[in-house]
């Protein structure tokens, strides 16, 4: 039976992901191109050549039309597009999450907003939205550089939204707020909620936009805060819990990747065999890890995170993640280190495992697929014997594998 249209693409586009490296700079490095040129677009948009002449009304009132409140909103997000695209190159949740709020605050703007070309930029942000949602499973690092300049980010555009705010609003505030020193002023006493009561708003629009500045500067001055502590006190807790400070001997263990059910059972049982065990995880680890299991964070297909733990003098390695197509990465990482570890690929989906068999692992390991078939036949009455099960669940990729060595005692 040959293989559809579409399976055929997707093999291709797999090798071509393969062999440009797709994986140390793909999705993330696109989307952080695409979001950088929206809030670009945006801002040439809104701003177009005459941002000198735009700037100067923005600091001086008296001229002609005075500061315009409809250029803040495309300025903030504009600018917040380019420094969250710079986010986006570290894999950060939180630059993720911060880019798909600035893509839906664009979309909102070209909806509701009066461009020249609205329904062309506002099917820009759309796409993005789209790229964003799903590519998320890719975006799963706590950076403690992103982190920061998102709280960075946060609090300037939140420093500049209530000062020109306050600034445009000086005619409603007693006494007026007539220069920027003391809009800034104002700004910065609101958001602290300090209030010293000198300076008060007298209209609505005033005691309105006050209250944006005083809920904004909490939940922005909170989240920041936050952002950049946990990833700290994350790494911090991570060496506590797992001691890091006592290091083995990384050569002839086993080294298990991932973070799937089947990972966890396999480090726990080799460890409890008295095996040397080191885990390779994306992320550190939420609960206690077992003091004989080493735990090194990173990305499991760069080949320095793979000599950090020891993948190339290790007895085996086990691709245990939850993407087949990243467990075939893995195998060829791997591979590429050289070395006489065996190399172990989790198959997690029946339709993958001939191409995951294209990479040559020394095992491939196929717990999930057997389900079905086993069911089938104790319903059926056929006998389930231990070599069959073997042959099942351990599929050599190759014929003529010799097998795996047993560990010393």
């Amino acid at each position: 039976m040959l293989p559809s249209p579409t399976n055929l693409l997707r093999n291709r586009l797999q090798r071509l992901h393969q062999r440009l490296g797709g994986t140390h700079w793909f999705p993330h490095v696109p989307l952080a191109i695409l979001l950088a040129f929206g809030g670009l677009w945006l801002l040439h948009a809104d701003l177009g050549s005459q941002w000198q002449s735009i700037l100067a009304q923005l600091l001086n009132p008296s001229r002609r039309g005075g500061l315009r409140p409809e250029y803040l909103p495309p300025l903030l997000i504009g600018t917040g597009m380019l420094i969250m695209g710079a986010g986006l190159l570290f894999r950060s949740r939180l630059a993720w999450v911060m880019a798909v709020a600035l893509a839906a605050a664009g979309a909102a703007s070209m909806l509701f907003g009066q461009h020249p070309r609205a329904h062309l930029m506002l099917a820009y942000f759309l796409l993005m939205l789209a790229l964003l949602g799903s590519a998320w499973r890719q975006f799963d690092r706590s950076s403690v550089a992103a982190s920061t300049l998102f709280a960075l980010t946060s609090v300037v555009l939140l420093i500049v939204y209530a000062t020109f705010g306050t600034y445009y609003l000086g005619a409603d505030f007693k006494p007026q707020v007539k220069d920027l020193v003391t809009a800034l002023y104002y700004a910065m006493v609101t958001m602290s909620t300090v209030g010293y009561g000198d300076i008060t708003p007298q209209t609505s629009e005033a005691k309105l936009f006050a209250v944006s500045v005083i809920v904004l500067g909490v939940a922005v001055f909170a989240t920041s805060l936050t952002a950049v502590i946990a990833p700290l006190a994350t790494k911090s807790f991570q060496r506590i819990v797992n001691r890091k400070g006592i290091r083995m001997k990384r050569e002839n263990h086993f080294v298990v990747i991932g973070d799937t059910p089947l990972a966890l059972n396999t480090s726990r049982e080799l460890a409890r065999r008295g095996l040397p065990v080191t885990r390779l995880l994306r992320q550190p680890p939420t609960t206690a890890v077992a003091e004989n299991i080493e735990v090194v964070v990173g990305e499991a297909s760069d080949s320095d995170v793979l000599r950090e733990a020891g993948a190339d003098k290790a007895q085996a390695v086990l691709a245990m993640l939850e993407d087949d197509s990243e467990n075939a990465f893995v195998v060829l990482a791997v591979k590429e280190l050289g070395g006489t570890a065996r190399t172990v690929a989790a198959v997690n989906d029946a339709h993958h495992l001939s191409r995951v068999r294209l990479v040559q692992p020394d095992v491939v390991i196929a717990p999930q697929i057997l389900g079905g078939e086993l069911a089938a036949m104790l319903l059926s009455g056929e006998e389930v014997t231990a070599d069959f099960v073997m042959k099942r669940v351990f599929q050599q990729a190759a014929e003529g594998n010799p097998p795996a060595p047993k560990p010393a005692a």
